[in-house]
């Protein structure tokens, strides 16, 4: 059974988790699915914003711990530690493709997003929220931490003292409370119609400047410390859009004030 489906329409590329029935918990062939969704999506041209979402009440509940089994009976230093996707393994790179696609990725959320379905959704560079989702770092609950992307992300996002106590007690925080932390974006009645309509303004921006501003973002938050290598960054990339197509093609939208047309 499919785990994941794709479709691309208006520029907006829709990902959405289809094991409803099972509160779209990740099971291998889940996980190779997202992964190669995520994928799919990094060359496309014709792509100028993501939405991934999830089927059914809950967007991703985590693992689902009976698949699983068999990584018992290997060695945990042999399947996690080798690099096989990049920077990242297998199971980070559920997380991680979503920050190498180079166009926005907004996750709208409900239900459960708990453990490993909290990590996919950090992937992302923004998260809408139904105001009853639950979110949960719940590794802690088997004894684990989290292992899937998400201490590269949540660092950026939360105060330490925060940080550590979702890390050590796995506790359940809801929407409200997850978007005064910074872990949630903002909250909406029906985030899949608020993500796609995010979606449809950004797809309305130049390709290459979106593109360029999620690559600069993506190079700064890297480089936090290094305030010389962030400025350069931002001149290069500044002077990589300037006078090119799609800058021109805004610049005489707004001066005719149109809609611009840009070019794949």
């Amino acid at each position: 059974m499919s785990r994941v489906s794709v479709t691309v329409e208006n520029h907006i590329a829709r990902v959405t988790l289809t094991r409803g029935d099972k509160m779209n918990a990740l099971d291998p062939k889940m996980i190779d699915a997202i992964i190669e969704a995520g994928e799919s999506l990094i060359e496309r041209t014709d792509v100028r914003a993501v939405v991934l979402s999830g089927e059914g009440e809950s967007f991703c509940a985590g693992l689902d711990v009976m698949s699983f089994g068999a990584l018992a009976m290997q060695d945990p230093v042999e399947v996690l530690v080798p690099r096989s996707h990049g920077d990242s393994n297998r199971f980070q790179q559920v997380c991680m493709v979503w920050q190498k696609v180079p166009v926005p990725v907004i996750a709208a959320l409900q239900g459960a997003v708990l453990g490993g379905g909290l990590q996919i959704a950090l992937g992302a560079d923004i998260r809408i929220a139904a105001p009853g989702t639950r979110l949960s770092v719940l590794e802690m609950k088997w004894g684990l931490v989290p292992d899937m992307g998400g201490m590269v992300i949540l660092p950026r996002l939360l105060r330490s003292d925060v940080l550590r106590k979702l890390t050590y007690t796995n506790e359940m925080v809801d929407a409200a409370q997850a978007e005064a932390w910074g872990l949630v974006t903002e909250l909406a009645d029906d985030p899949l119609a608020a993500a796609m309509a995010l979606a449809e303004q950004i797809a309305g921006k130049s390709p290459s400047g979106i593109r360029s501003a999620k690559a600069l973002i993506g190079y700064a938050e890297a480089h936090l410390h290094d305030v010389d290598a962030v400025l350069v960054e931002e001149s290069k990339a500044q002077a990589a859009l300037i006078g090119k197509p799609h800058q021109m093609e805004v610049i005489a939208a707004n001066m005719q004030k149109r809609a611009p047309v840009f070019k794949d």
